[in-house]
Formats: C-alpha cells, structure tokens, sequence
C-alpha cells in the first residue's frame, strides 16, 4: 500500500491551523497523538445514535452499545496478539493498568522480603506505584541501571535478578529517549528466576508490532490517546491464570454475580477488573483508532516514523551546541535533545513561537533525568501524519535557537 502523507493528513483536523500566525507542526506526540476523523465520529456517533449503558439493558440501544464495546476488545486482543478477548481489561490508561496489577497481584503475591525489579528509564507511573507497594508489604525495589547512551545494562539485570524477585515491570520503548529495551531477553530471564513481567507498553504499542503470546509478557499496558484514540482510556492485558489469581481492584457493580449482606461473589474476567459503568463512547471509538492503524500497516507506519528521526538526526546533529540525549541504536521515533546552555523550557517556548509543537521538561522521568545529570530535555516525537518538511521547520527553528545562543 502506497504511504500518501497527504492523505493521512487530511484525516486529522487538528493539524490544519495556525499557531501564532505559523502552520502548526505538532512534534508532542510521544504526549499524546491527534485523533483522526473517524475516531471523531465514532464519539459522535455513539452519543447520537447508541448512547446507553452496556450488558445490563434488554432494550435495542443497549443491545448495540454493549456489542459495539464488546467488538472493540477483541479488536484490542487482535491488536496485540492476545490469546482471548477475556485478557483484555478496559482501565482509565497505563496508570491505572499499573496500578492494578501493583493493588492487587501485588499485595498478593509480594510478600515481605521479596524484590520487585524496574529500570531508570521508567516513567514514574512505573515507579511510584512499587514504590508504595514495596512501603506497604516489606519488599525491596531494585533498579536496573543504564549507560550513558540510555541503554540498560542487561549484565547488571542479571545480577539483580534472584529467587526473591517476585515481579519485573519494564517499560518497553522509554517515553523520554526513545530506547526500546530488549524485553523478550528481560522476560525470558525473569521467568527461568520465576518472576512475572509486566511490560508498560505506553509508547511502544504505537511505534512496534506487539505479539503478547510471543514475548510471554505477562501483564501489558497501554493507552488508547497515545493510538490516535480518545484520552481517558487504558488497556491492561494479562495471562488468564494470573487475572484469574488475582482479587479484584474495585468493588461496585458490573464486578460481581451475586451480592448479599454476607457475602459477595466476583465476575468472571474480564468484568471483575471493570467496577461500575466504563468509558462506553470512548471504547467503542478506539476500534476505529485501532482500524486505522491497521489500514495503513504498523510496519509501513514505523518504516515513515523511523526515515523522520534519521532526517532529524542528520539535519541537527551538525548544529553548533545540539546535544542529542539518549542515542540508544534502537530507538523508537523520540529526539531528545538539548541546545548548550539553554534552559529546555526556553527552548520549547522559542519553537513554540514558530508554531512548532514540542515537550520539554523531565518527561515524568525524574531518576532518569537525575542520571543522566539534566534538569530536563526538549523532546520531538514523530507520528504518522508528520512529515520531512516539518523536520525541516523544527531543525530551522533550533539552530536559530542555538545561533542566538552562541552570539
């Protein structure tokens, strides 16, 4: 299929307008992606013509949304290579995925003395959730340490790693560098120690394909907005035997089969993860977000995504005072960077000022940050509808920054 960056644009009405009288070039998605229209009139759509609440109703409106909902999560289970759709717990984003599994595997299966095992490239919604559980159950978080390329040292993991460790939760592609770790190796290892695994997937399920049964990945989560879908939604898949273990997160309805003042009995999954009504409309729109992605292939959409960072790279890197930030050799479409002397948050509002939309700031990552001893960095991130032209805009606009700067 031929890749027609026009037509692709066309699809996102967002992109076509000015910002302080320049074309928008919006390089934040790594934040969040702009939503194409037919995510758009989905929304529309299901408040228009379905709005109802799901699997409760015997009338024809509730009929159609609960199979609308439902049709999404076995898209969603497609997606990513699930083996059923029942794997596929619906959550508010990749927080609350995290945070699930911390509530309730956690508090569990993690006992006191037992190690849980993360990495300092995670973003705090990957670090602050073990953290409490490690307070609250008497474990120890370690750490897997990186080098100055942003790179785990996978040696270093080998040593962590021993009987204790109960859990491993990595982030699969960095949010703040573009690293992309070597998972299937961190898995692999984890379980020949039996530990589980838990990928935090918030940015590499938009860039890489995703094959759940292949890396035997034992807990994966994601966000729908980062998809080009609606904001408000996550994903949480998890192996059926370990969903199954697990106690609920919330209590309320839709979660359970029969309650009494003396007792009450769970749902099956995945509806005993899904307490009270969920975000039906937003749902329901991911499927078109995720049929989009499919029309265009994740293989072509990565090849596009991939030629933008080679561009930026080749164009920045020979600017006077450019300072790339995180040159891992796999790398998802993210260039982190810093111009010398410069403060990133007076950098991004220079390119804002160009109408060139970038993210500055610690990212979330404020270990990682700490390690690689920066207060922060600007952060271009590339989707489909980017193109080279606006690489060109952002790299005019940086070494301007960086010739000011070097007067």
């Amino acid at each position: 299929m031929k890749f027609d960056i026009e037509k692709i644009r066309s699809q996102f009405p967002v992109l076509h307008q000015e910002v302080y009288g320049k074309p928008l070039v919006y390089l934040d998605n790594a934040a969040t992606t702009q939503k194409p229209q037919v995510v758009l009139d989905a929304i529309s759509n299901y408040y228009t013509k379905d709005n109802s609440n799901i699997h409760r109703g015997a009338h024809a409106l509730a009929d159609r949304a609960t199979g609308y909902f439902e049709e999404t999560r076995e898209a969603v289970r497609e997606f990513i290579g699930a083996k059923e759709a029942a794997e596929i717990i619906f959550t508010k984003g990749t927080t609350e995925s995290i945070n699930l599994v911390a509530a309730t595997f956690g508090r569990k299966f993690i006992k006191e003395g037992d190690e849980v095992i993360i990495s300092t490239l995670e973003h705090h919604s990957n670090i602050v959730p073990w953290q409490m559980l490690c307070e609250e159950m008497g474990a120890e978080l370690k750490i897997i340490p990186i080098t100055d390329s942003g790179e785990i040292v996978f040696e270093e993991f080998e040593k962590l790693i021993s009987p204790k460790t109960k859990l491993v939760s990595v982030v699969h592609a960095s949010n703040a560098l573009g690293t992309i770790n070597p998972v299937k190796q961190i898995i692999d290892l984890a379980h020949a120690h039996g530990a589980k695994v838990m990928l935090d997937g918030a940015q590499s399920t938009s860039h890489l394909q995703i094959d759940v049964q292949e890396l035997d990945c034992d807990f994966l989560a994601f966000s729908a907005h980062k998809l080009y879908g609606p904001t408000g939604l996550g994903v949480l898949y998890g192996k059926r035997e370990i969903l199954e273990a697990m106690p609920p997160f919330q209590g309320g309805g839709e979660m359970i089969k029969e309650v009494t003042f003396e007792k009450t009995t769970y749902n099956e999954i995945p509806f005993k993860f899904e307490a009270g009504t969920p975000n039906i409309g937003d749902v329901i729109a991911f499927k078109a977000a995720l049929n989009f992605i499919n029309d265009l292939g994740k293989s072509a959409i990565k090849e596009h995504e991939d030629n933008l960072l080679a561009y930026a790279n080749e164009l920045m890197l020979p600017i006077k005072g450019f300072q790339p930030v995180g040159t891992a050799k796999e790398k998802v479409s993210v260039l982190s960077f810093g111009i010398n002397g410069m403060h990133p948050f007076d950098v991004g509002v220079m390119l804002d000022a160009k109408g060139v939309a970038v993210r500055t700031g610690h990212h979330c990552t404020q270990p990682l940050m700490k390690r690689l001893g920066l207060e922060g960095t600007v952060r271009a991130s590339f989707a489909v509808y980017n193109t080279k032209s606006e690489v060109e805009t952002l790299a005019e606009g940086v070494e301007k920054i960086a010739r000011i700067k070097n007067k």
